[in-house]
């Protein structure tokens, strides 16, 4: 049976983010009171990876701020 996203929390989505694993998945899904099968967990794994970053996440990653008159001026 699908999981009703509605129900998880940004903290639930988060702990699952730090998963490694399907199996990993379905252990801290079921301390939250759902049960997942190992193609579920799967399947989930593949979503989270594609879902986007916040602003605060994406500030993180960009790496650097120059944008294009650096790129005019050459490396530094």
């Amino acid at each position: 049976m699908p999981i009703d996203k509605t129900k998880i929390s940004k903290a639930m989505l988060e702990k699952a983010r730090e998963c490694k694993t399907a199996d990993e998945l379905m252990i801290r899904a079921k301390a939250e009171g759902f049960i997942l099968t190992k193609e579920e967990a799967e399947a989930y794994m593949d979503e989270l990876d594609d879902i986007e970053l916040d602003e605060k996440a994406l500030d993180k990653v960009a790496g650097g701020n120059c944008y294009t008159k650096c790129a005019l001026e050459g490396p530094m």
